[in-house]
């Protein structure tokens, strides 16, 4: 199994406060598992962090990371949330 870093993104913007912890890291979980995010399975969620609206994800496929990565901008949207969210998106 590859190094968990090469595996892992940092999402920053996540949307701090306005739901409970672990509602968000379900919401991140969808968001990076969904094709059309480029996404692929996601073995865990970090969240919250000791950086406010910071997260990381962490693949179970290190291809995913790039894959990820090459999409321009990722939009946090979820039923729960007002509005979309923009996330800034960086490998480990």
């Amino acid at each position: 199994q590859a190094a968990r870093s090469t595996r892992t993104i940092v999402v920053a913007g996540v949307p701090a406060g306005l739901l409970q912890d672990d509602v968000i890291s379900d919401i991140l979980t969808i968001h990076f598992q969904m094709s059309r995010n480029k996404g692929g399975d996601v073995e865990e969620v970090t969240y919250p962090t000791r950086n406010e609206g910071v997260a990381y994800i962490t693949f179970e496929d290190p291809r995913v990371v790039d894959s990820v990565l090459k999409k321009e901008q990722h939009f946090l949207q979820d039923k729960r949330l007002p509005r979309r969210y923009p996330l800034a998106v960086t490998r480990y």
